[in-house]
């Protein structure tokens, strides 16, 4: 039987995942109360179906793509509307959480017996699929970002593989995919808030085209994959506060790793503030510095 996916919330990750699944067949709801303009529009362009609470929680799946610091206040949001449901749907974290919010999340489902799997997104939204495949296969995942998956349930939501998600499932722990999620986040969003800290510190210092200069002759590998990454970095900067809070606490245990991510966070967090401000001072400083290093 065709299995119905829900997806909260339709934001970029979330609409294209959900157009990934409509373009291989399924039936796709979403929740649009209360959300902008915007937001709809982009789920209907997805093919997304707006649904009740009551509604999602008749799905066979939900998959819960959103900031990580709304996590634990979704889980807790549909418990009503999933106890009551006769359905169960396997709910699926993907949001870029650590192991002891993990722990957390599941904890809140668990009263709705409800299946729970711990999932980690690494990689781009996906790609549309303009001709999908008419059957299962690899092809059909091309595109996709990698949905690492963990927990005694996982290998349920690996059947989505056959509608055009690139699912892989981790042995260990519950929480062994936020434990990847935040270690591999932890060095690529960890390295540009470094890198971004202190291409703005040369251009504050007047020495923006020496360190340029030397990027571009020692660290031929590392500053094309840097300049890729932050051009990219300033209308995302806001979402990744609380991820950088999140591996702050997966780290913990190293008071001092947990003090450079919680830097990190701060820094992202002055970076938004300036991003959503009349003059964004700091994206043009880098926008700036980055410009001088095209061919």
């Amino acid at each position: 039987m065709t299995p119905v996916v829900a997806i909260v919330a339709p934001g970029a990750m979330g609409a294209a995942v959900g157009r990934r699944l409509v373009d291989n067949g399924l039936k796709v709801l979403t929740s649009l109360d209360g959300r902008s303009q915007e937001t709809v529009a982009r789920a209907k362009a997805a093919g997304m179906t707006a649904a009740s609470d009551n509604e999602i929680a008749a799905a066979d799946f939900i998959l819960s793509i959103l900031p990580p610091g709304d996590a634990l206040a979704l889980a807790e949001r549909f418990v009503p509307a999933l106890t009551a449901s006769n359905s169960k749907p396997v709910y699926v974290d993907c949001n870029a959480i650590n192991p002891a919010t993990v722990a957390r999340v599941a904890q809140a489902i668990a009263p709705t017996e409800c299946p729970f799997v711990d999932a980690g997104i690494i990689g781009a939204p996906p790609s549309p699929v303009p001709n999908p495949p008419p059957l299962a296969g690899e092809g059909r995942v091309a595109g996709s970002p990698r949905f690492y998956a963990s927990g005694p349930v996982a290998p349920r939501f690996a059947s989505l593989r056959d509608y055009g998600l690139d699912v892989r499932v981790l042995n260990g722990a519950l929480s062994a995919a936020s434990a990847l999620k935040m270690s591999y986040a932890g060095i690529t969003k960890g390295t540009q808030a470094i890198g971004a800290a202190m291409m703005l510190a040369a251009a504050r210092s007047g020495s923006a085209d020496d360190l340029l200069a030397e990027l571009q002759s020692s660290q031929k590998q590392l500053f094309p994959w840097l300049k890729r990454q932050l051009e990219l970095m300033p209308p995302k900067a806001y979402r990744w506060v609380a991820e950088m809070q999140e591996i702050a606490g997966f780290v913990g245990d190293d008071p001092a790793a947990r003090d450079l991510y919680q830097g990190a966070a701060h820094f992202y967090e002055r970076f938004a503030e300036d991003f959503e401000s009349g003059d964004k001072k700091a994206a043009a400083a880098l926008e700036a510095f980055l410009a001088k290093g095209s061919p």
